[in-house]
C-alpha cells in the first residue's frame, strides 16, 4: 500500500470504530481497489459491510479473506456471524466451530452456543432429532 491508500485504511477503521460503516466504506473504496488481495484490507471492508447490512458483500469478503489466508479465525468468526444473519445456521455453525477450534475466545464460544442452540430449538420444533455435529 502507498502511503496514501494506508492513510485511508487508518481512516476507515477510525470511522468503523466510531459505529459509521458508510463512511468507512466509501474512505476504503480506493484501498480495495489498489489492494484486493490483501487480507486485513478484505478484512476491514467485511466488517464495514457487515456494520451497514450488506450481507452478501459481508459474506463475499470474508470468503476471499478465508482464501487468502485460512488459518484467520476472525475471519471465520465475522463470516458465521454475517451467515447467522442471514438465518444461514448450519453454515454459520460450521464456520463458528472452526473459529472456536483455532482460537477459543469466550466471544467465539458464546456464538457458537447461541447458533447451536437455535438450531436445536428449529429442529424441536419440526420434530427432529438435534444433530450433534
Amino acid at each position: 500500500m502507498t502511503d496514501g491508500t494506508f492513510e485511508s485504511f487508518r481512516r476507515a477503521e477510525t470511522l468503523l470504530s466510531q459505529r459509521r460503516p458508510l463512511e468507512a466504506l466509501r474512505e476504503l473504496a480506493a484501498v480495495v481497489e489498489q489492494a484486493p488481495d490483501t487480507p486485513s484490507v478484505q478484512l476491514l471492508a467485511g466488517r464495514a459491510y457487515l456494520g451497514s447490512a450488506q450481507l452478501h458483500r459481508a459474506e463475499s469478503a470474508f470468503l476471499r479473506v478465508i482464501e487468502l489466508d485460512p488459518a484467520d479465525h476472525y475471519a471465520r468468526f465475522a463470516l458465521g456471524r454475517t451467515l447467522q444473519r442471514q438465518g444461514r445456521l448450519a453454515e454459520a455453525k460450521t464456520q463458528l466451530r472452526l473459529a472456536t477450534a483455532m482460537n477459543p475466545l469466550p466471544e467465539y464460544q458464546e456464538a457458537l452456543g447461541e447458533v447451536s442452540a437455535r438450531l436445536a430449538v428449529l429442529e424441536a420444533s419440526k420434530g427432529e432429532p438435534a444433530s450433534e455435529d
